[in-house]
């Protein structure tokens, strides 16, 4: 990581002083051209006084000098320069900057030359009898200005890169450090000093970090509950069915075993089943088919299929409420409705009642199962909907449970889009409340 973040933060900073130094040049290079360019028109001003060629020839330009003077006829013809032979000269009516003064009043252009080191700078302005006076002078180009600068260029470039070298592995350092402190010590709850950038990230990965240890410790206690789950009614069929074969059992007996063999493999089927259903709503990501019901008919059918359950158990169940439509899968409506009733019967006191409502408020459909059974204290509360969790175990096993129904409850609404409401307290009874 710190290699990745050196080499990009040294890429930055090549690119910045490259295009920077390049930039300048360019900069550079313009206000030298405007210079030029501003002390041949102020040159040019002076000479435009004069009211004669003659004049113009005497005045000239100084000696030394090295601008060069070409006085050119209105009709394009040269008649006077200071450099050259004004007769050999040809018809210069279609230069850039002599066009551009007969038009305007005044003109100017820069032409390189063929060797690219120097740059002849052209100013032409249009006198009164109409022919024009053109200024020109040699200076460098903007190549040759970049070439003389390169050896300090390279120079200041080597610096600053290594400075940036220095920096970035100062700053990456810095930067990586609560990280890999963070991954040395991620176990630990305490916070790290960092600067506040970093602050959201490091919350994040540790927050990460706790989800991943919690459902780790989630799966190894699903695992170990799995384990003893199972182990109970295969111990038992497996005792049953060693009496049995050693003919220990009599007649009598050897019925009883079998119906306790028949409970117990009841037994396993429901547990096995209700982990299959769990493994497919923990692993099915996509929707599942839906369709408009009608949840006052199925919560109906439910009370009719517990009925004998309740009666079984000394509960009494019903049914109150109104039509109302939900849009869900069917499956998983049955499922969330055997669950809620029938942990209401199993978890209630003997002359107990559930009570069955369901019903439309402000344009959500509600259901609700209320019973006035052994209820759930505070500290459960928050608990009871995890894998095989259980508030009394050995109630549990009297009735018969897997402890898997109200976890399968809990993805039911998930996918659903439904909240869930709990209220209970313990001896008085549990509320459980779905709205849709």
């Amino acid at each position: 990581m710190k290699k990745k973040i050196n080499k990009m933060m040294i890429l930055i900073a090549t690119v910045t002083i490259l295009l920077t130094m390049v930039l300048i040049t360019v900069v550079y290079y313009d206000l030298f051209r405007r210079q030029v360019l501003e002390d041949l028109k102020s040159y040019g001003s002076l000479l435009k006084s004069c009211s004669s060629v003659e004049e113009i020839k005497e005045n000239g330009v100084p000696v030394g000098s090295d601008l060069r003077l070409t006085l050119v006829g209105s009709a394009g013809q040269v008649l006077y320069d200071n450099e050259a032979d004004s007769v050999a000269m040809g018809n210069h009516a279609s230069r850039p900057e002599i066009q551009e003064a007969m038009r305007d009043g005044e003109g100017e252009a820069v032409r390189n030359s063929e060797t690219l080191s120097q740059s002849t700078f052209y100013y032409a302005i249009r006198l009164e009898d109409g022919s024009i006076l053109r200024l020109s002078k040699d200076a460098r180009s903007i190549y040759s200005i970049f070439s003389q600068a390169l050896p300090m260029m390279v120079g200041i470039f080597v610096v600053l890169l290594v400075l940036c070298m220095v920096a970035a592995r100062v700053l990456t350092t810095k930067m990586v450090a609560p990280i890999e402190k963070l991954a040395q010590n991620i176990g630990e709850c305490t916070e790290m000093q960092t600067y506040e950038e970093l602050t959201p990230f490091m919350t994040m990965i540790r927050k990460q970090h706790e989800d991943i240890m919690k459902n780790a410790r989630m799966r190894q206690e699903f695992s170990a509950n799995v384990s003893h789950e199972l182990k109970t009614p295969l111990t038992s069929i497996s005792g049953y069915a060693e009496l049995i074969e050693t003919g220990m059992a009599s007649e009598q007996d050897t019925v009883r075993f079998a119906h306790g063999i028949h409970n117990s493999a009841n037994r396993l089927l429901t547990l096995i089943n209700d982990i299959i259903r769990l493994s497919e709503l923990d692993g099915t990501e996509e929707e599942a088919d839906t369709e408009l019901l009608n949840l006052h008919e199925m919560a109906q059918s439910c009370v009719e299929m517990l009925e004998m359950s309740a009666e079984k158990h000394n509960v009494t169940i019903a049914l109150n409420g109104t039509e109302c439509y939900v849009t869900a899968n069917r499956q998983m409506m049955e499922e969330l409705l055997y669950n809620l009733c029938d942990n209401a019967i199993r978890y209630n006191n003997p002359g107990g009642s559930v009570d069955v409502q369901t019903y439309s408020r402000e344009g959500h459909t509600n259901l609700v199962v209320k019973d006035t059974g052994i209820g759930i204290s505070k500290e459960h509360q928050e608990r009871i909907f995890e894998r095989f969790y259980r508030v009394d175990k050995s109630r549990s096993k009297s009735t018969g449970g897997t402890g898997l129904g109200l976890a399968i409850v809990k993805h039911i609404i998930a996918k659903s889009h439904a909240e869930l409401e709990l209220e209970s307290e313990p001896g008085k009874g549990t509320t459980i409340r779905v709205i849709f």
